[in-house]
């Protein structure tokens, strides 16, 4: 058995000047039509959404615009927050939740490398003063 499928996306537009306005007719094309078709027997998800984010980029958005719907999808109220978090180690993200908790591993690992680093300090010049080095 054999399975063909495939998706389309399409876009019709048309503008028509009306005389008065405080848009300037050199600023709009009078019609546009963008139609997408790719094969989708196979396709994956990231696929899917990277074919839809050609479409919009198409119909005018702008990517920080597509960014914020997409991330919309996974970080809103109605999504569990075990998913949210399954994201965020994918992306090597940290939620608003976690922040604190990330401020003080930083604190504590800076206090470590201090400390180490006064340590070679002070073994730098015992080494030095063994050696008869001022």
């Amino acid at each position: 058995m054999t399975y063909e499928a495939t998706v389309e996306f399409k876009f019709d537009a048309t503008y028509t000047h009306t005389y008065g306005s405080f848009l300037d007719a050199d600023d709009y094309i009078p019609e546009e039509h963008y139609l997408i078709t790719a094969a989708a027997a196979d396709l994956t998800a990231k696929q899917y959404f990277k074919l839809f984010e050609k479409f919009m980029l198409c119909v005018g958005m702008t990517p920080a615009s597509i960014r914020s719907g997409a991330m919309s999808l996974v970080f809103n109220d109605y999504t569990n927050e075990e998913d949210q978090r399954k994201v965020c180690n994918e992306y090597e993200l940290t939620m608003d939740e976690d922040l604190d908790n990330k401020f003080k591993e930083w604190v504590k690992r800076d206090e470590e490398v201090k400390r180490l680093q006064e340590e070679i300090e002070t073994a730098s010049k015992f080494v030095d003063s063994a050696n008869g080095v001022a």
